[in-house]
């Protein structure tokens, strides 16, 4: 009498019956592509996700302000009532290019940009020319050379307001000692603008000399050695060799120099004696941030205030393009 086991089905021809996959094997399989899919998601996504705070930041700070000011420039709008506009044009804008104080303001940002950047910027040079040497202690340099960037604006201008004083500054006092009268430093046209531009060097001159060291220490040891074979003198090399291969970072500061120059706001601000935003009695040192937080927020002329942003704007975009093109025409011919 067969038994149960006898009735069993045969192995099949030729070996042993297959395996069957073990029950838990399908949902390996399936946790295996649910995390592949997972860390696909992750890799695609995430660097949006780390840096969409700053967009955020950058649409609710930055460019939100920018389009409500550009649709502000457009209207009659006064600081007491910045919800009642009325719609008033180019209006803003013709009116402050006939404004004398608009053309003061810039011919002060242009004088004290120049006077401030050229000495600033060959000062910055010679010292990174200097650190570039193997000097001891060079990392004490450096951080001397940051500090006066790392200085508050407001405590840095005070202590020049005091340097600068008329009866009692020590700039006065070392001329007295070398036979020159004093000089009215915050009332006069001239000495006026000198002074800011002497907070602006003492304070940005390190700063630069940092970047043109590093971009000194770029450069290929092999082009010193060839220029110190061919006869090159110290100064030679600097010349023909140093120079040239600065151009692009000399390009990048002066560009960089001429935005800050143009945005000049607090030194200006803090240096007049009456501490208001009209540049000094006869606007001598007004700059365009000045006239421009004058009119917006002493005048509370929001509007115009907003018309004078723009044109800041606008030209920092025409610097920007000519930086764009000189760039363009330095990399053509080297």
């Amino acid at each position: 009498m067969p038994t149960r086991h006898d009735t069993a089905a045969p192995p099949a021809k030729g070996g042993a019956a297959p395996a069957r996959p073990p029950a838990g094997s399908a949902n390996e399989e399936r946790r295996r592509a649910r995390l592949s899919r997972r860390w696909q998601r992750d890799v695609r996504w995430s660097p949006y996700a780390f840096v969409s705070p700053f967009f955020l930041l950058f649409l609710a700070f930055g460019l939100f302000p920018l389009l409500y000011t550009g649709w502000a420039s457009l209207h009659t709008v006064e600081l007491t009532a910045p919800t009642d506009m009325s719609w008033a044009g180019l209006r803003n804008y013709t009116r402050i290019f006939d404004d004398e104080f608009f053309w003061n303001a810039a011919k002060n940002t242009l004088i004290i940009g120049i006077i401030s950047t050229v000495p600033q910027l060959m000062m910055a040079l010679g010292i990174a020319h200097i650190l570039n040497y193997k000097l001891r202690a060079s990392t004490f340099y450096r951080v001397v050379m940051l500090a006066p960037y790392a200085t508050s604006i407001a405590a840095a201008t005070l202590v020049f307001v005091l340097l600068f004083g008329r009866d009692y500054g020590m700039i006065n006092w070392f001329l007295g000692l070398v036979g020159f009268d004093a000089v009215d430093w915050q009332n006069d046209t001239w000495f006026s603008k000198i002074a800011v531009s002497t907070v602006v060097i003492w304070r940005w001159t390190g700063y630069n000399a940092l970047i043109y060291l590093a971009a000194m220490q770029a450069i290929p040891q092999d082009l010193y050695e060839s220029a110190a074979l061919d006869g090159a003198s110290r100064w030679k090399q600097f010349i023909h060799v140093t120079l040239p291969s600065l151009r692009p970072t000399i390009l990048f500061t002066v560009v960089v120099s001429t935005i800050g120059a143009s945005q000049l706001f607090a030194e200006p601000l803090l240096f007049d004696a009456n501490k208001g935003a009209s540049g000094g009695p006869q606007h001598q040192f007004q700059t365009l941030g000045l006239y421009l937080y004058e009119q917006g927020w002493v005048n509370q002329h929001l509007g115009r205030a907003s018309a004078i942003a723009w044109t800041m704007f606008l030209i920092l975009i025409v610097v920007g393009i000519i930086n764009y093109v000189i760039s363009r025409r330095l990399r053509a011919s080297s």
